[in-house]
């Protein structure tokens, strides 16, 4: 069976979980070959292993935390030579994207991005994709060169499937642009102890409805009943009431969680670009005509202010 190159997402040897989703994807088209790199690549192998790499490559180097992509895309380009893949995987983030395009232009191959799906065809791996805002679902393969495809967070579940894991070391040299952008500091973001948004189950999002920043900790409580990261529209963080980091839409960022949960928002279609693919979508709006209901598996007729806090308290009610 034909390997599939996996790019592992990890922290310091904690691999996140769109890596492990990407693994269970992989599993459908070929043996997975996972590349871990930098710091703590080494510690990765043990999960990597359980979720279904046969082998794992690894390598350290300080280069991966000192520049940007640049010298990620040198260590892919490395895998890719000597495994000569069936496919390339890379988490659909803003830096994975950057690193699969890279990547596809050096090996001269297309790329597929932000996949919700993926298949074996008899002439290469074949992609599911949600495009126009959600409007429409396709499905394409790469017909040119090694398939390079990032896929979106939420696509696949987290499946163990134990594999050897075996562990080799990658060769890697370093081109002249691997250096070209240093970076030069770093501010460790302020936890709030919720999940990331574009990787949660579960998202609760305030929009133009919520009225204000002071009432966004209505959002904030619900969402923490239930394990969620919080979400905003973009005219909530236009308004200056939540940050620009949590805003949900086409120029923020697209989230595909089990449950998404739209409060006092409309449903414009910069918003249902980036959360139309969600699993299960409830609204609550107390306007009746909202476009957003036009989506919705349930919608709640209502003001949000007297909705969410009784949703919040039911949760915990029925959770404790």
């Amino acid at each position: 069976m034909a390997e599939v190159l996996v790019y592992v997402d990890h922290v310091d040897g904690a691999v996140r979980k769109p890596t492990l989703e990407l693994l269970t994807l992989a599993r459908r088209i070929g043996e997975p070959v996972a590349v871990a790199l930098g710091n703590g690549a080494g510690d990765t192998v043990a999960t990597l292993a359980e979720h279904g790499a046969v082998k794992v490559l690894t390598h350290e180097a300080a280069e991966y935390a000192d520049y940007l992509v640049v010298p990620k895309v040198d260590a892919l380009q490395a895998a890719h030579e000597a495994v000569s893949p069936a496919a390339v995987l890379v988490s659909s983030s803003a830096e994975g994207k950057e690193i699969a395009a890279r990547l596809a232009l050096r090996l001269g191959s297309g790329i597929i991005t932000d996949a919700v799906d993926l298949e074996a065809g008899d002439e290469g791996p074949v992609a599911t994709q949600s495009v126009f805002a959600a409007s429409y679902t396709t499905k394409s393969r790469v017909s040119k060169g090694t398939p390079v495809i990032t896929v979106k967070p939420n696509s696949a579940a987290v499946e163990a499937a134990p594999a050897a894991g075996a562990v080799e070391s990658l060769s890697v040299t370093f081109s002249e642009q691997a250096t070209g952008t240093k970076v030069t500091g770093r501010t460790p973001r302020e936890s709030t102890g919720r999940p990331e948004l574009t990787e949660a189950a579960i998202v609760v999002s305030g929009g133009r409805g919520v009225n204000g920043a002071e009432n966004f900790s209505i959002i904030e409580a619900l969402a923490d009943s239930l394990g969620a990261a919080v979400g905003a529209s973009r005219a909530a963080v236009d308004a200056g009431w939540y940050p620009h980091t949590n805003q949900v839409g086409q120029t923020g960022k697209s989230v595909s969680p089990q449950l998404y949960i739209a409060n006092g928002i409309s449903g414009a279609i910069q918003h249902r670009a980036g959360m139309q693919t969600s699993k299960t979508i409830v609204a609550v709006n107390k306007d009746a005509e909202a476009p957003i209901f036009e989506l919705v598996d349930f919608g709640v007729v209502g003001d949000l202010f007297d909705v969410v806090p009784q949703l919040t308290e039911e949760i915990k009610t029925r959770k404790g």
